[in-house]
Order: C-alpha cells, then structure tokens, then sequence
C-alpha cells in the first residue's frame, strides 16, 4: 500500500488526462437527486491517498486507513458510514474487479469525498432507465452501489478510458461549531467538586524516565522548585499504587502513547499526594520522544478524565431518574476490529468501571474443559497469557467459570484462583460469558485490598459480560477460521518444500526455517541415528542469528530431552533453569562476588545475558516419530513466560509429522545412495597403468541422477610379458541393471584375458557367461584389443570389434580411417564366429574409440553421427592423449543443449614416440 497526505490547498486532479474526455455514469430515479459531479467551489482543506493490491486484506487496509485518515481530521462522526461504504466499495475493485485501488480522501468544509478506483473501466455499472433496482440486499453484487444511494448525501460514478471511479460525500452532522464532545447542562450541586482554583501540573519527562520540566502549579501542589526535581527520575516521586513486578509499571506507563489513571506523588511535606494523571508521548521536531504528564488532585479527577462515549440513544434516563449503566458502551467507540484489540479494551474497561487493580478474560476451548488466558491487565500477562486452567476448579459454585463468584479474601481460600497467585490480588469477582447457554468464556476484575466486592458489582459485571459475549466470541470464530485458513495454507506449503529434498542437512534447515518465527522465536531439532544411540543436537535456529551460537553452545550442556513417543507437545524446562543459573553465575563473577578479587564486568557476560534472555521462556518438544521410530525431537522456544498458544502447538504437531517422515525419507535416500555408489565405485576400473611408450586417457559419464556407473564401460589392464588388454562397451540400458551386466563383463574380460587366451576366444567365452544369466542377460556391444608396444616406438594391436562402434585411427596427416570391421554383437547367439585384426599404430597416430552415447547425440532431427565424430577428430592433430579425449567431449556437450540422455565413454591411446612432439 501507497499513502500520502497533503494537508491544505486545493488538490490536483489524480486522473490521468488525454484526448478523451470523462466518460459518466449516473445512477437514475429516486437516488439521482444525490448523485452530483465534484464540487469544485468548494475548498480542499487536506487529502490523503493510498493505493492497494488486488489481495483480500487489501479491504481491512482500506478500512484502518479511512478510520484513521477521518479521526485525525476530527470526523468521528462519520467515520462509521465512511468506513462500511468504502468496505464495500474497495472489495469491488480487488476482489469482484480483480485490479489494485486507488482510494481518495478530501476534506472541505461542506464534508468528506472519498473516491475508490479500480483499473477495470468496460466494467461498467448496470444502470435501469427507471427507478434504480440493484437487486436483493443479500446478494454480494451492487450491495456497495446500495449503500451509497442509502447512506451518502451525494455519490456518482466516472469513467476514463484507464480507471473507473465510484465516488461519495458525506456531510457533516450539525452541532456547534468547535464542540468536539458535550455533554448536558447538570444542576451546580451535580457538578464534579474541586477547590477554589484547579491547579494543572505539567511534567515533562525524557526518553530516560527523567524530568525535563517543571510547571508553577506542579510546585504548589506537590512543594518542590523546578531547580530541586529537574534532572531527577520521576520514579523517585511516584508512588505507583500496584504491587511491584505484578502489573505495567510506572516505567511502562511513560512509554506508551497514552495513558489515564491514579496513583500519588511524594509531595516536600513527605506525604503522598494522590492525582489523576494524563500522559501523553510526543516527539520534538528532532524527533526525540519525550511525555507530557497533567496531574490534578485525585478528587478533581473529572478535569482530566476522558468522558465515556454514549450514544444519544442511550442518554435519556430511565423513569427512576437514573441514567444508563455506563459499562453498556465500555468499549469506547470505535470499537477494536480484531479480537486481541476487543478483549483488551474489555479488560481496561471492566477494571476501570468497577476501580480494579487487575482485570483478565478467559476463552473457553471448543469442548468447555479449559479457560485459557488471552487478555489481562494489572497482571504479569507475558507469564500468564495463553495459559489454561480448568473451568471445573473444585466444588461447590464457586470452583466452576460457569457461574458468577465473589471472593472477599483470596488469602483465605489459597488456590482458589491459580491465575491470581503470587500477585497480591486478595478480592475478586468474575462471572462467565455466555452464547445460547453456552460457556465461551470468564470475565474477572480483581483489587489488592480485601472485601471490595459484592453481588452488585458481580451483577454489574454479569450484566456487562451478557452484553459483549456475542461480539467476543463472533471475534474469536472469526480468529479461528483464519488461523485455520492459514495453519492449511502453512501446512501445504511446508509439505511442497519437504517433499521438494531428499537431501538430510536441507530437510533439517527447513524445518527451522518454517518453524522460526511462524511458530516460535527460537528452535532447535535432535536426531536420533538408531534406537540404542542418544539424541543428537543437529540444528539450532534463532531469529536473531547473533544469539544461535549462545542457544547452540548452551543446549551441548544440557542433557537431550526423553525420546518419548508420545504425541502431543510436553514442557521442558531445563534450558531455561540452566540458562538462567549461567546468567547469575556470570553476574555474581562480573559483581566479584564469587570469592575473587572485584574485577571489571568480562565481554562473556553480555552474550551469557542475552542467551538466558532468549531461552528464558517457555520450551516444549515434540516428538518425530516416522515408521513407528522416534528419530529425533523438534524444541520450541520463546523468550518470554508467554505459554504457546493451543492451536500454535497444533500446528507445530502436524508439522511434526510431515518434518518426520521427509526427515526418515532423507535418511533412507542417504543410505540407499551411499551403498548403491559404493557398489557402482567398485564397478569401476582402478586407476590406469601407466604404459611405456602409449598415452591413454578416459573420460566416463554415467547417464542420470546418482548414477556413477551405467551401461556402459572401460577398461586398461597389464596381461603378461609388457602386453595390455584394453576394452570398451556398451550394455543395451541404462542404470543397475545394466550395470550388473558391466560389472560381469569386466571382471570376466581381466580374467579369460590373463588366461592366456586369444581376442576371439575371450568374448566368445564371455558371450556364453552373458546368456547364462538367463531373463537378467542383456546384449553387450564390447570393442576389445590387446596392444604391445615396440622399440621402435610404435605399438602393435589386435583388436575384435563385437558390434561396437569402429574404432577411428588419426594418423599425423589428419586422415581419419576406422581400425577394424564390424563383427556380431554378444549375448544373442550362442555360437560366434569371431576374428581379430592387427593394427599398427605409428609414432603420433591416435586411436579413438567412444561408445554410442556419443555418435547417436540428437539435437532435434539431427545427430551427430559417425562422419561427424571423425570430422571432429581432423581436428586433433599434434594433441596429446588427454587433450583428443576433452575436445571430443566438448564437441559432444555443445552439439545439444540438453543433458546426455545415454552413458558416454571415450578412451584415446597416443604413441608418442622414442622422442615427444
């Protein structure tokens, strides 16, 4: 989203302009008297601008951004409709139009336009001749045109040939000029009590707690100069009225935006001045945050305290004389839109309507055996929030949420409320929340003084409860269908990126990596490699990665958790005992407190901190369990006592699962792989001899992922008496069938070839040792020779060519002639005929011979081929061994673009010689 604000003048146009002019659309009949152009007489005193994407939470963007561009101009009044119309008109354009909006803000003195376009102008706005008929109110479409025509003083719609425009004003309601609130004229003895004159103290404090200023009236009421209290924290002077470490603080107070309430200041006299205090953060044009305190005297408390909002329905009085009950409408106005936002103005307003210390709401779960904490205040909510305590606490009426309670001392019945223990709290009153007769939830406000409460207040309160259980808990299925929307789109995503690897080391990142910080702040995973081993810390993520080597460090020193395999998410709560005994231990040292001599503080102290402050929190694991084996455990993390949300740890349950199984799949591949390439590692020829007076070189790729060997093969090997047998071929296949047969081949050739027999004689054997594999038998085409080098500085061979690709002899000259015939292939007919030839290779002449891998490489309709492997090969002249192989293998990889669908091999022998070229 795009915002902008311009307060003042007169706007420019934002449509784009052209040789076209506005095309308009006017809604006709009982609604055309309020459909009118923009006025242009009158004054635009501010505009704001904002931009949104075709997404669904563009709308609720749209909305904050209208609510709060119209209570910063002072239009509360209006904000309400401003809001439901450009709701529906925003939806239009990126849900039902499909393109982004442009939405505008006008302020003049007659009201407020507000323009929403969309980029979708053939979409026109269907328009009757007669009266306007949009259709039923319940039908989705044209329910935004509805609106308008019933809430709008004036709306229309434009066109250009780029945007369409629907547009509405909305006059000002009106009341006298500069009233922002009122209320009634009250008789002089109704009126709030104050002294002869109210003195308003104003203080000034820092972005350090520290007072800055000093105002006369704050010296008469409180007796101190300027000069005395300046420089000074103001904590020295406040006497905050809640028990220390179990609510905000008067350190938290000065940090936020605003805040209202009581408590005392310790006035030169020594006694404590109770005031009602008003605080307000500012920033000076530096942009240095600063707070603003005005304080009265307690009892005049109604100078400063903002005034509940009511609704003029509910101003008149009853026939009593009394007036509406002002918890009706705690809530203030605007309402919160989310659920956390309601449930904790509810709470400020329960604790503040009965004069509380602490107030808190429970959520009851789906089956009404739980209450878990979502909102508190005057208590220590990091510790508390989300926790769960049962809705049948003991007996009798007051141990169950499901009826209202009073309690006038809690010190008498220990125990009676588990959320209150340890914070001070003695009296309290709490009463359910409702729907249709069912338990959704459990209101309560507490006090630190016993005996505050009765059954008017807890009647109060109830009555309170009855009035906002339906919106608390529309709220929270609202919630919930939205964390289950997200938790399936989270868990599809993960289960695209799990199954996306096969790798172990990548499968443990990514569940780090999904884990932190969707789900936790800070995680660490175990791997267990068999049963009777102890699990193994394998990865530590954090979302500050300058605090992982302090958690990684940390948990080496902390016995692993159980591999339990029970499902379910359990607390673990050694990294957070032993983190912080680690903190206090480095402490104690940088104190000298530790026996030593006082020393300054170490540079181990700070990372020691902050590693107790990351881990300090709540931590639950949760068993990985794939195949009926626990092969590791997922840690959760948070730094704070914030318990993990129910439906958090749900969610982190199923990812368990997934995580598990792509974790055991990995495992396996990684096992599979390493014994099938160690099994194809020994398929492979040893290292090659080094031949006297021959250059030999391979060059070998196995066709497919992980393969090492395939279906084709070579080999060099010394015979006997300076002779050596060297052979290459072709299995018809690819991949472990076809290796098998090539590991039959080489091995048998080593073997028949030491037995001193001939060329032919060796593959005919071999031909009968390849059918008596029988439905595993494969036909092999096999180039087999045998070479001898000469003093002379040649080297003589003998080559049997069984159905392989010609060898192809390069002489100096760059002629390029094959070096042997054709002959039947082996494994199809028992009884071969086979014959050798003898070829003499002269000083310089290169021998090449390659599998069909390379002569049949396609691209398209074209191969290479057996012309274009020589013509390849002209080229070679005067290169050594090593360099022919690597030029025949580049011209093969850049004839296609694609990878080499066939195994490929290519074996060169050079005879250099009795003297290098």
């Amino acid at each position: 989203m795009t915002t902008g604000l311009i307060p003042g003048g007169q706007p420019p146009d934002p449509r784009p302009t052209g040789s076209l002019p506005h095309q308009r659309r006017e809604p006709v009949g009982h609604a055309a008297q309020h459909v009118e152009n923009r006025s242009r007489s009158s004054v635009i005193t501010a505009r704001a601008a904002a931009s949104f994407e075709p997404v669904g939470r563009s709308v609720a963007s749209a909305r904050s951004f209208v609510r709060d561009t119209l209570q910063g101009w002072g239009f509360a009044d209006i904000v309400d409709d401003a809001v439901v119309l450009t709701s529906e008109l925003v939806t239009n354009a990126v849900v039902h139009a499909g393109t982004s909006a442009d939405l505008l803000c006008l302020r003049s003195d007659e009201g407020v336009r507000i323009e929403v376009a969309d980029r979708y102008p053939e979409r026109e706005i269907p328009l009757q001749g007669a009266a306007i008929n949009m259709g039923n109110p319940d039908r989705e479409g044209g329910r935004g045109l509805q609106l308008c025509a019933a809430l709008a003083g004036r709306w229309g719609v434009e066109y250009t040939p780029t945007h369409k425009t629907v547009w509405f004003q909305l006059d000002l309601p009106a009341r006298a000029v500069g009233t922002r609130a009122a209320g009634p004229a009250l008789p002089a003895d109704l009126l709030p009590l104050a002294d002869g004159r109210v003195r308003v103290a104003v203080i000034q404090i820092d972005r350090t707690g520290h007072i800055t200023a000093w105002s006369e009236d704050a010296e008469e009421l409180f007796g101190y100069p300027a000069e005395q209290v300046t420089g000074k924290p103001l904590t020295d002077l406040a006497a905050w009225p809640h028990t220390p470490g179990t609510s905000t603080g008067i350190a938290e107070a000065l940090q936020l935006s605003r805040w209202e309430g009581s408590y005392g200041i310790r006035a030169a006299s020594g006694r404590v001045t109770p005031v009602y205090a008003s605080h307000l953060r500012v920033r000076d044009t530096g942009g240095e945050p600063s707070t603003v305190c005005l304080l009265v005297r307690d009892h005049e408390r109604a100078v400063l305290q903002t005034p509940l909002r009511v609704p003029a329905s509910d101003t008149s009085t009853t026939s009593e004389g009394q007036g509406t009950d002002p918890f009706e409408v705690f809530i203030g106005y605007p309402a919160p839109d989310d659920l956390d936002g309601l449930l904790q103005r509810t709470v400020e307003r329960a604790r503040d309507m009965l004069d509380g210390d602490s107030a808190f709401l429970l959520l009851a779960t789906d089956d009404e055996t739980e209450l878990e904490v979502r909102a508190s205040t005057g208590l220590p909510s990091a510790r508390q929030r989300f926790a769960r305590v049962p809705v049948e606490a003991g007996p009798g009426r007051y141990g169950s949420a499901r009826m209202p309670a009073v309690h006038d001392d809690l010190t008498a019945v220990p125990g009676a409320v588990p959320l209150l223990n340890g914070t001070g709290m003695r009296s309290i009153v709490t009463v359910p929340l409702k729907v249709e007769g069912r338990l959704t939830g459990s209101l309560g406000v507490a006090a630190e003084a016993p005996g505050r409460y009765s059954n008017e207040e807890a009647l109060r309160l109830q009555f309170a409860a009855d009035r906002i259980a339906l919106a608390v808990e529309s709220a929270r299925l609202g919630e919930l269908e939205r964390l289950r929307r997200g938790s399936l789109n989270f868990l599809v995503e993960a289960s695209d990126l799990l199954a996306g690897t096969l790798d172990r080391d990548q499968t443990l990142a990514l569940m780090a990596q999904m884990t932190v910080p969707t789900l936790a702040t800070w995680c660490a995973v175990y791997t267990i490699a068999h049963q009777a081993s102890e699990p193994y810390l394998s990865y530590v993520l954090h979302e500050d990665e300058e605090l992982i080597d302090g958690i990684k460090s940390l948990l080496s020193k902390v016995p692993p958790p159980d591999p339990v395999p029970t499902p379910g998410a359990r607390v673990w709560t050694a990294p957070g005992e032993v983190a912080h005994q680690a903190a206090l231990r480095s402490s104690m040292r940088s104190l000298g407190l530790s026996g030593g001599p006082t020393r300054q503080v170490t540079p181990g102290i700070g990372p020691t901190l902050a590693t107790a402050s990351a881990v300090g929190g709540e931590t639950v694991v949760l068993p990985l369990v794939a195949r009926n084996r626990v092969i590791g455990m997922l840690t959760l993390g948070k730094p704070t006592d914030e318990h993990f949300r129910q439906e958090i740890l749900e969610l982190a349950e199923d990812l368990s699962r997934r995580a598990a199984l792509a974790l055991d799949n990995a495992r396996l591949y990684s096992e599979r792989t390493a014994i099938s390439q160690a099994l194809q590692r020994s398929l492979l020829p040893p290292e090659l001899p080094v031949i006297a007076g021959v250059e030999v070189e391979v060059i070998y790729r196995a066709a497919g992922e992980g393969n090492e060997v395939g279906g084709d093969f070579y080999d060099v090997f010394p015979i006997r008496d300076g002779a050596y047998g060297f052979a290459i071929g072709d299995v018809c296949g690819t991949g472990p069938n076809a290796a098998a047969v090539t590991g039959l081949a080489r091995h048998a050739l080593r073997l028949l070839a030491r037995e001193g027999l001939s060329g032919p004689a060796v593959l005919e054997r071999l031909n009968s040792a390849i059918l008596d594999e029988g439905a595993r038998s494969r036909f092999l085409t096999l180039l087999y020779g045998e070479m001898r080098p000469q003093e002379d500085g040649s080297a003589e061979l003998k080559v049997v060519c069984a159905g392989h690709p010609l060898p192809l002899r390069l002489r100096q000259d760059g002629s390029v002639e094959p070096a042997a015939e054709p002959q039947p292939l082996l494994g199809v007919i028992e009884d071969l005929e086979l014959y050798e030839q003898t070829v003499t290779l002269d000083p310089g002449d290169v021998l090449l011979c390659v599998t069909d891998g390379v002569t049949e490489r396609r691209e398209g309709a074209r191969m290479l081929g057996d012309d274009g492997l020589a013509d390849v090969l002209t080229t070679c002249t005067g290169l050594t061994a090593g360099a022919v192989a690597a030029r025949i293998m580049r011209a093969v990889e850049r004839f296609a673009s694609d990878a080499p669908s066939d195994d490929m091999a290519i074996l060169a022998m050079r005879v250099p010689g009795l003297h290098k070229d």
